[in-house]
């Protein structure tokens, strides 16, 4: 059982990747916000929260991902660089992987659902909205 006070160290080491994730990270880093050692803080965060840091991470950068493509009217480049990636290829595939289709297809999808008399769905359909749709969409 952890203790209280491994309970915070790894919270601060996941609030970490939470306040940095648009950038660039590093496990060190990440373990040293922690006061851990990397490999000690990869097997703690895991056995703690059910994932790794990088699996934790990337889901961050998938959901705000996701609301980007719904409420900004941001290329999907855009958006892959804001959430942290340099690879417009490397975002893609993990976006399908997470979501289960590609961000110009998620967007699309979202987009049919609007009127035409709006420029992009956030002026036409509430964000709460529109994730319960598309998750029934790609179920």
């Amino acid at each position: 059982m952890a203790t209280h006070n491994k309970i915070k160290k790894l919270n601060a080491g996941r609030d970490y990747i939470a306040d940095h994730f648009q950038g660039q990270l590093c496990l060190s880093d990440i373990a040293r916000s922690s006061y851990m050692s990397p490999y000690h803080f990869l097997r703690v965060f895991k056995d703690m929260y059910g994932e790794t840091p990088n699996e934790f991470l990337v889901r961050l950068r998938i959901e705000q991902a996701k609301k980007m493509l719904i409420t900004e009217n941001l290329s999907v480049s855009e958006v892959c660089e804001q959430v942290g990636y340099a690879s417009l290829g490397s975002f893609s595939s993990l976006f399908a992987k997470q979501v289960g289709m590609a961000p110009t297809s998620y967007r699309r999808k979202l987009w049919a659902l609007s009127s035409e008399a709006y420029r992009f769905p956030a002026q036409a359909i509430p964000a709460c909205y529109a994730y319960h749709f598309l998750g029934k969409l790609t179920k």
